[in-house]
């Protein structure tokens, strides 16, 4: 991405410019601001005021995000999409009554199952699109402080368009400008743990609940992947690049319900059930099913690892996909709930998978 003093400034020519990658090539909003050295927020916000006769129509929210979010349920039937750099997650449904406490909550329902971490949250934006398929063309998009995509909701075609009409006018922000103020992105820094692997290999092998993993990880000062290189094999196991295919098409044939979680800096989408139709586009791995699509592109996946965490009932076996900085991309377990053990199937067929060379 370019730098602030390098970026375009003029709205007009980046929307025109914009049209005409999307128009020749084809290419998503996200794309197309990496293409032209935004973010994806600042590209959108080009087109607050804008002649509607482009058939857009974008409007910047007001600053209560978590207001913006408990309204959402209101709409009926909606599409939720969650990605980061490799994997996108596509759940239909309704949204659930939002649960927030001190900006950490979510909603908790199925299919739509979601976990929000509202101070990585900075812009929201409503957009209208008349030329956009009916499933698309009205939407609310939050993005990060570096105007980075971390939550997007479309109003399905049975959804309900006064209501969203309403959130719209209701959250609308006083100013609707074309330019957006971001930050820079916060480069990814390591943890500066002391590499201890028997301190770490005896708080892993005490852990009681997997939703502990991340405080052991604090209080050891290390990432996922530092603690997966230092636990050993037995813990944490590098696996082969096509891993995740592999694993996708066993629990489709044998009708294994897997639970997929995608995360980025502010939100985790999670999605439970089974799996029915793979298929490989490109470098793009997708699952698409009838309310549900996930794509991974796995060129951006570096690493794989089976990871087996303890717990009151049970060990619990996981795939978890990197990219090359580190950062977790897309994590896959056998669907179980609380008191329940893992299903033997599901840690039966990850322990299978044959072991990679060196992951450092």
């Amino acid at each position: 991405m370019l730098s602030h003093a390098t970026r375009p400034h003029d709205p007009q020519a980046i929307r025109a410019a914009a049209e005409a990658l999307a128009r020749d090539e084809g290419l998503r909003p996200r794309d197309v601001a990496l293409r032209l050295g935004i973010s994806e927020a600042e590209l959108l916000a080009t087109g607050i005021g804008g002649d509607p006769s482009s058939g857009a129509r974008v409007r910047k929210l007001d600053a209560d995000l978590a207001g913006v979010l408990r309204d959402i349920p209101a709409l009926g039937p909606i599409m939720a999409l969650t990605r980061n750099e490799a994997a996108v997650l596509e759940v239909v449904g309704p949204y659930g009554e939002v649960h927030l406490d001190g900006g950490v909550g979510g909603v908790f329902d199925k299919p739509i199952d979601l976990r929000f971490f509202l101070g990585r949250w900075r812009h929201a934006f409503a957009v209208e699109r008349d030329a956009a398929p009916a499933a698309a063309r009205r939407s609310l998009q939050f993005f990060d402080a570096a105007g980075g995509a971390l939550h997007k909701v479309y109003l399905r075609p049975d959804g309900d368009p006064a209501a969203f009409d309403a959130l719209v006018d209701r959250h609308a922000a006083a100013e609707q400008s074309p330019w957006l103020a971001v930050e820079p992105a916060v480069e990814r820094s390591q943890p500066a743990g002391s590499g201890d692997a028997a301190a770490l290999r005896e708080r892993w092998s005490a852990l009681g609940d997997v939703h502990e993993f991340h405080g052991m990880l604090s209080a050891l000062r290390l990432d996922r992947e530092q603690a997966f290189r230092l636990a050993g094999h037995d813990l944490a196991r590098p696996v082969g690049p096509c891993s995740l295919r592999k694993v996708t098409r066993s629990v489709t044939a044998d009708g294994l319900p897997v639970m997929l979680f995608v995360p980025n800096a502010g939100c985790i989408q999670i999605r439970t059930g089974r799996l029915h139709n793979l298929k490989a586009v490109g470098p793009w791995w997708n699952v698409l099913d009838d309310g549900f699509n996930l794509h991974v592109n796995e060129d951006v996946v570096a690493r794989s690892w089976v990871v087996t965490k303890p717990t009151r009932d049970g060990a619990v076996t996981s795939l978890e996909l990197f990219d090359r900085d580190g950062s977790l991309l897309l994590m896959v377990f056998g669907e179980r709930h609380a008191g329940q053990a893992e299903l033997s199937a599901w840690r039966e067929l990850l322990l299978e998978l044959p072991t990679a060379g060196d992951a450092a």
